[in-house]
């Protein structure tokens, strides 16, 4: 199963400027996998040293945050996007 995937412009650089890739995977995990695969880089950039999401990196399915779902295990129906949104911070 094909997902569409929305990547922030800091890491377009990585999918040749696209700011949406499809990928196959059946959960969030499978998915962020498969886009490392398909764009090489993806995974240093989303997770850090223990294999954890980098906690400035917000995951949504269909406008819900995975980390109040299942986490990386949240299932990832047909038609629904996902999108990686860096945190941002300031003051």
């Amino acid at each position: 199963m094909s997902t569409t995937v929305r990547i922030p412009t800091a890491l377009r650089t990585l999918t040749g400027g696209s700011s949406e890739v499809s990928v196959d995977g059946g959960t969030v995990g499978e998915i962020l996998k498969s886009l490392d695969a398909a764009h090489p880089g993806m995974n240093e950039r989303l997770f850090d040293e223990s294999g954890s999401l980098r906690r400035f990196v917000n995951v949504f399915v269909a406008e819900e945050d995975i980390r109040f779902l299942d986490g990386l295990s949240t299932p990832v129906a047909e038609g629904q996007t996902v999108s990686i949104i860096p945190a941002v911070a300031g003051g």
